[in-house]
């Protein structure tokens, strides 16, 4: 027993086992030859079917039978995958042409299984002749099968084009196939070009080959993914179910390739019952045996166009096709391209017909020598029977005729064997018909194995044979156009001018704007949107095209979009839909301000207003790609909301107004346009109250509403021009009469307006029915209430003739220029700091524009400066952020959200007029509130400020520590222990090594400020000085001396450049000491 035990080791073992195994998966199993398209389990069927003689026109035979064939000769597997790869061969909805004829229960499309082997009965197709037609003329090598019983082919001789025209799928080891079905006609049409013009072009190919053509039609959607398919042998179709709109109904006949049906109906009803689809109101299976029809019932109202596009977009009803042609080619896995399968399919035919051919000639020439045999004897017969007589035995006769008349043995057993009966003249005369067809069969045998161009038309003429009697019309159709971008049911839907209304609760709905008639001021209106409930009001109301984007903005900042026409219409006294249903809305987020778009163009933008008086301006272009669940619109500070947002055309002049009756106008200009994800700037200085509106001055008169029904229009030239940050002008005079401003609007003299209450009452009145009066008056009533209702919302009506489009506007205000209302006021005098009011310091910082970037590795916003080629350097001027030592309180940064440092302050400021500001292009901040404090009072408004949180600090220890601890902290020999926050070293010098890549990409030539904190400098002074991290703890200047730390700046200039106004100062912006002043070093970030 030992000596049958061989060591080896067992990684060896298991990889050459595993390779093994890997191999007869992938030859013996999972994929097709490329030259019959057949898998091997597919391949012994067929040809046991054909030694069983199972053919179209013979009986049918139970498929036990088959099986057991197959198993007991050729498949030495189990009974059940052999079945049902046997079953799948006659199964309509997944070949496109069956190879067997099935009899009995084969499955169905709905995926239920087939009846047991001993039930059903199968015999081949008419078709499946053509797979093995001249077989037997040793057209293929065989091999012996697994028990060396018998033989079986390698391949079938397969005179139709099986791998494309039925395609294939499977998974191997490491690899898979998925090879769509083609029509017929098609792929012998591309097969006869390519014979007949070798160098034809892939687009000539594709356009005979229109595309894959499914079993179960259904529609796909472009050539894109099919010619990428086809030219790489990998892509992705999209392939979509025919469905038709009846009434109130979608008729669904077609579905996708291999789509189970009964699953994809129990997909659909699991989306109407999670509400992912609205619109829904039954489903049935109406499907018999004349065809598929799947009816969808609708809801009243429902847009059949938006259901049909949810059902795409959710469902199975739209679907991918991955193609991956992959295939054996001499016994080996290869990818493979359109051309690849059909020239493969081409020489696999040439070396059938030219087999073929040998085999006949060979046969012809073996009959064509016993017939000249037969024809010397039938010369001689009298003398040939008479030796035969004269012979004692056949083999004496044998020896006579070959010597006496030079014959083969062949020929003299032909003779020998010959009947009498064939010596009649009759008989003669056949012999001597069929040696002389033999003669001309065999000469044109030669001349087809002579000449190529013979062969390839025998084999052009077999694929004529092919299409005549196998070729059908496509079963599915090709949407041209492109659908990367979805699902496009514009044209279905009319354009036209819409009224959008949304209620508190959030219900939507859309309303022809004919429903509506314009009334006389005073009006009690009709009733324009039913609320769920009395606490349910309509909160806002627009006008839109049926074609434009809607841009939902959540007073979180979110924004999400839609197109009108998917907003279910609903009559007027009808709640309608809920958003929730249409857009995914987050947790406690409620839609502050819808805005129509009807395209996103870069020269147009949104400018957000929020509660605490921020503004904002974004190109529109950053709001064209939404995601589900929506995409960032504004970032907003703690206790913020975004209150309105507007679209303009970058030019305009923008009025704020408050609460209280509060309003400021200033130019857009004034707002720098900023990325996505930013923060924004001060558009209003408020105090107690919130800003309830933003409007763009394209009008000439402001209109006013407050909540007790009560309105005015001022001109807006009566709002003093001013700087944004203001605090503003007198808009209304506010009393317990007429209530809280609920509403502005810009207006034109021929303009109307929807007034809607909190119950739900909309009246609509023309704008001249309502008085021009001056800003400080408490206005007229413009629509009369009912007891506790108030007014809500306000809308203004675009005409049929107006584009809904933001377009340039014929009024424009004048550039009067305000004074008063922008100075700033200390409401308390004791709140100055040698003389630099808190107040002035909280306005500085309100009123810079911030760039936060979030992506790091694109810089958004208006910030990048045309590099300068004359010097390539990044100049790089360190700052570290001001700091305050309090004794009792220990190391603290002194700088909040509500306090600033006295002496941060005064420096911050001073530092103005000890560097030459305009020198710099751009600075970077850390993102934590004292570093952007800093730069914000020293920097201003003349140079970009862009948050970066690679310069954040690590937290050295509690803000609270004594500065002797922090130094402590700072100076341990452990330089492997991490930072508070969790971050090593290393950590903190890849971010700040990322950091300067990035300035060295996109700020070439600028000079660069930095203001940050103490573990970034120290990196900064590693990667640059090429230090380590305690040579770099040693020689910093603060380490020296702790208890001596002063708070205030100081800084470092890594560059060949000055940036001082007076290069004979010292490097000092603290007390004077020798310890702060630091030399200039040159600095590149080449080498770090």
């Amino acid at each position: 027993m030992a000596e049958k035990l061989i060591p080896t080791l067992i990684e060896q073992e298991l990889k050459e086992s595993y390779l093994d195994y890997s191999m007869s998966v992938i030859v013996g199993r999972a994929l097709p030859d490329v030259r019959d398209g057949l898998k091997p389990v597919h391949r012994r069927i067929l040809y046991a079917m054909h030694l069983a003689g199972l053919y179209h026109d013979k009986k049918f035979v139970k498929c036990a039978r088959i099986v057991g064939d197959v198993l007991g000769k050729y498949h030495p597997h189990g009974d059940t995958s052999v079945y049902d790869a046997l079953v799948r061969l006659g199964q309509p909805w997944s070949l496109r042409y069956t190879l067997i004829n099935g009899q009995g229960n084969f499955g169905s499309v709905d995926g239920d299984p087939p009846a047991a082997m001993r039930y059903t009965e199968a015999k081949l197709q008419k078709i499946s002749k053509e797979l093995l037609q001249d077989i037997e003329k040793e057209t293929v090598n065989f091999v012996p099968n697994f028990d060396d019983s018998t033989e079986e082919p390698v391949v079938l001789p397969s005179k139709i084009p099986n791998l494309l025209i039925n395609g294939s799928s499977g998974i191997a080891v490491g690899m898979a196939t998925n090879i769509p079905p083609h029509n017929v006609n098609e792929i012998c049409d591309a097969a006869i070009a390519i014979i007949d013009n070798p160098e034809l072009s892939f687009e000539e190919l594709c356009n005979l080959v229109k595309g894959p053509d499914f079993p179960t039609s259904a529609e796909i959607l472009g050539v894109g993914g099919i010619k990428l398919a086809y030219k790489t042998g990998r892509g992705r179709i999209i392939v979509r179910s025919k469905c038709e709109v009846e009434d109130s109904k979608i008729i669904v006949t077609e579905i996708p390739y291999q789509l189970n049906k009964s699953l994809l109906l129990e997909q659909i009803a699991k989306l109407v019952k999670d509400k992912i689809i609205d619109g829904i109101s039954d489903l049935r299976d109406e499907s018999d045996r004349n065809g598929m029809r799947i009816v969808i019932e609708l809801k009243k109202g429902s847009n059949s166009d938006v259901v049909l596009n949810q059902l795409f977009k959710h469902s199975s009803l739209q679907t991918s096709f991955g193609v991956n042609i992959v295939g054996l080619v001499n016994g080996e896995p290869r990818q493979l391209t359109l051309r690849d399968c059909l020239d493969e399919y081409i020489k696999h035919r040439k070396e059938v017909v030219i087999r073929r051919t040998k085999f006949d000639l060979k046969k012809a020439e073996e009959r064509e020598h016993i017939l000249q045999g037969l024809l010397i004897a039938l010369n001689s017969i009298d003398d040939i029977i008479a030796l035969i007589k004269g012979s004692k035995d056949v083999s004496e006769a044998r020896q006579g005729l070959i010597s006496k008349y030079i014959l083969t043995e062949i020929q003299s057993n032909a003779i020998l064997d010959m009947k009498l009966s064939r010596l009649a003249a009759l008989e003669r005369q056949k012999i001597l018909d069929e040696h002389k067809e033999l003669l001309n069969f065999i000469r044109e045998m030669k001349e087809i194995l002579a000449s190529e161009a013979r062969i390839f038309s025998i084999i052009k003429d077999e694929l004529i044979d092919v299409k005549n009697n196998y070729g059908d019309e496509r079963k599915t159709n090709i949407l041209q156009g492109d659908f990367d971008e979805g699902i496009n049911v514009e044209d279905l839907v009319e354009d036209e001018e819409v009224v959008v209304t949304f209620t508190h609760s959030g219900y939507i709905k859309r309303q022809p704007i004919s429903v509506y008639k314009s009334q006389k001021r005073g009006g009690r209106g009709i009733k324009g949107a039913e609320t769920k409930n009395d606490d349910d009001f309509v909160e806002h109301l627009f006008v839109a095209r049926n074609h434009n984007y809607i841009l939902f903005f959540t007073d979180s900042g979110v924004v999400h979009w839609l197109k009108t026409y998917q907003i279910p219409e609903a009559g007027r006294y009808a709640r309608g839909s809920a958003l929730v249903n249409l857009i995914s809305l987050g947790n406690n987020e409620n839609i502050t301000s819808m805005v129509p778009v009807q395209e996103f163009k870069e020269n147009y933008y949104l400018v957000m207003a929020t509660k605490k008086g921020i503004i904002k301006k974004t190109s529109l272009n950053e709001y064209s790609r939404p995601r589900q669940g929506g995409i960032i619109g504004i970032n907003l500070r703690e206790d913020d909301k975004l209150i309105d947002v507007k679209l303009t055309d970058g030019n305009k002049q923008l009025i704020l107004a408050t609460r209280d009756g509060r309003a400021v106008r200033f130019k857009e200009s004034d707002v720098k346009a900023v990325g996505r994800n930013s923060i924004g700037v001060r558009g209003i200085n408020i105090k107690k109250s919130d800003v309830i509106g933003m409007a763009v001055v394209d009008s000439p008169y402001l209109l006013t509403v407050t909540d007790k029904g009560y309105g005015k229009r001022s001109l807006v030239e009566d709002y003093r021009l001013i700087n944004r940050g203001g605090s503003g002008v007198t808009n209304i005079k506010i009393t317990e009469k007429n209530g809280f401003v609920v509403s502005i609007k810009v207006v034109n003299e021929n303009d109307d307006l929807m007034l809607i209450s909190k119950s739900g009452v909309v009246i609509r009145t023309p704008v001249k029915g309502i008085s021009v009066i001056g800003r400080n008056t408490q206005g007229v009533r413009v629509m009369n209430l009912d007891e506790g209702d108030k007014l809500s919302t306000v809308a203004k009506i675009i005409h049929e003739d107006e584009d809904p489009e933001i377009k340039q506007e014929e009024f424009v205000p004048k550039d009067d220029q305000g004074s008063g209302d922008n100075n700033y006021e200390i409401d308390d005098p004791s709140e100055t700091i040698e003389g630099y009011p808190v107040e002035v310091a909280k306005e500085e910082l309100e009123k810079e524009n911030l760039e936060v970037i979030e992506d790091r590795e694109e810089l958004v916003g208006d910030t990048k400066q045309e590099v300068k080629e004359e010097n390539p350097e990044v100049n790089i001027i360190y700052f570290v952020h001001g700091t305050t030592i309090d004794n009792e309180k220990g190391f603290s940064s002194g700088w909040s959200d509500v306090e600033l440092s006295e002496l941060g302050i005064k420096q911050s400021i001073e530092l103005k007029d000890k560097i030459n500001i305009k020198n710099f292009d751009v600075v970077f901040c850390s993102d934590l509130k004292r570093a952007v404090d800093s730069a914000r009072l020293t920097f201003g408004e003349s140079v970009p400020i862009i948050l970066d949180s690679r310069l954040r600090e690590c937290n050295y220890g509690d803000y609270n520590s004594k500065p002797s601890e922090v130094v402590e902290l700072l100076q341990e020999e452990n330089i492997e222990k991490p930072f508070p926050n969790g971050e090593s070293y290393d950590d903190v010098k890849i971010r700040i090594a990322n950091f300067l890549d990035f300035l060295k990409k996109d700020y070439s030539g600028k000079n660069v400020a930095i203001v940050a904190h103490k573990a970034p400098q120290l990196a900064l002074d590693v990667l640059v000085k090429h230090k380590t991290w305690q040579q770099a703890f040693a020689e910093d200047w603060r380490l020296k001396e702790p208890e001596a730390w002063q708070p205030g700046w100081y800084y470092k200039i890594y560059s060949n450049k000055t940036i001082t106004k007076d290069e004979t100062k010292n490097d000092n912006f603290s007390d004077g000491s020798e310890e702060q002043k630091r030399p200039k070093q040159d600095f590149t970030l080449d080498g770090y």
